[in-house]
């Protein structure tokens, strides 16, 4: 489940989401041959979410085994990656079922898998992949670095494959929702709502019940956390990635008071003028009044490096400005931010709040 990264200079890519373009230039603006080698000796981390919504999953996929395979590159499993090793459909993910799915026609055109032969390899790969990457002087995780959370996966247990894993864990957590009666009192709450939860101007109001469950079984379940990061109740519902939520995202950042520096994705940070809510991204912003280079956390010691590239699929419906959303390598030790469009800029604050 955990890793270990390289003595070397490290090229750390936010999340890819299927744009096959988007990672060959930014490899190109990195410095990196066709085969993965660079002239530093620097070595590529990828932070997970390597598909999805994007025109090419599969090449994408591809390339990064490919780089890992062969010792020039390491990737974290993230939390769209998971999805498929738990058999999820979700959105963006037809690429890899290639039923049909109507809900995916807004990311069309996509290349697709075609046999169960090319799914079972893709499954195989994600299998390989760690949860965690860390070194004396670094972090990296998909979502969050939560130590509590880390500390139970560490406990003994049967060995199982990670999808049978989480699935345990969340059976826990729902064991314990509805030993208390959370279970039953969100089902009562949701049952006049049930069929306006996925419509956007239904008047849906704050349904508790659902809320604290929905927190609870995030922050009962360890993988949930890293690959999701943590949530708590939302001041009031909103409306996200097509239906209304009670909860919303947490910056974990702001309690991590650990020296050592992390690096995340996941999160759909942005470069402005674009904003979370152009992307149809509801709740709130966690980057809301900092610099979209800014180290974040009290010791200024947490960067995100996910610039919305995942939502490039707008940019070519004409949904969002060209050359709004980014795909973003942080150079470490160096702490530069290459974009895919060849722009070289440094981060900001990294330790400027640090407690002495």
């Amino acid at each position: 489940m955990h890793g270990a990264l390289p003595d070397t200079p490290l090229d750390i890519v936010g999340d890819v989401h299927g744009e096959h373009e988007a990672l060959q230039a930014l490899l190109a603006a990195l410095g990196y041959d066709e085969e993965g080698r660079h002239p530093q000796g620097r070595r590529l981390v990828f932070v997970g979410d390597l598909c999805d919504r994007g025109p090419d999953s599969p090449g994408v996929i591809a390339r990064v085994r490919a780089l890992v395979e062969q010792g020039r590159a390491q990737a974290l499993l993230g939390n769209h990656e998971l999805n498929l090793l738990r058999g999820q459909r979700k959105q963006g993910s037809d690429w890899f079922w290639n039923e049909g799915a109507h809900r995916d026609a807004r990311f069309t055109p996509f290349a697709a898998l075609q046999s169960e032969a090319e799914r079972a390899e893709v499954l195989a790969f994600f299998g390989t992949l760690p949860l965690t990457l860390e070194r004396a002087d670094l972090r990296v995780v998909h979502a969050a670095w939560h130590a509590p959370s880390l500390a139970r996966l560490a406990e003994p247990r049967p060995p199982a494959p990670l999808a049978e894993l989480f699935e345990r864990l969340d059976d826990e957590a729902d064991v314990a929702l509805i030993t208390q009666g959370w279970r039953a009192r969100a089902r009562a709450e949701k049952a006049p709502w049930r069929h306006h939860l996925g419509d956007a101007a239904a008047p849906v109001p704050m349904l508790e019940a659902v809320a604290h469950c929905d927190e609870a079984r995030q922050a009962l379940n360890p993988l949930r956390v890293l690959m999701l990061g943590l949530e708590r109740r939302s001041q009031a519902p909103f409306f996200h990635n097509g239906q209304w939520r009670f909860t919303e995202r947490v910056p974990w950042w702001d309690g991590y008071g650990e020296d050592t520096p992390v690096v995340v994705g996941h999160f759909w940070r942005h470069i402005p003028p674009l904003q979370r809510a152009h992307l149809g991204r509801g709740g709130p912003d966690l980057f809301a009044g900092v610099s979209h280079l800014a180290w974040l956390g009290p010791r200024g010691n947490v960067f995100c490096v996910d610039y919305s590239v995942g939502g490039r699929w707008m940019e070519r419906r004409g949904e969002v400005t060209p050359g709004s959303t980014r795909l973003a390598a942080l150079r470490w030790p160096e702490r530069s931010l290459v974009l895919d469009d060849g722009q070289i800029v440094h981060t900001t604050g990294f330790r400027a709040t640090a407690r002495v």
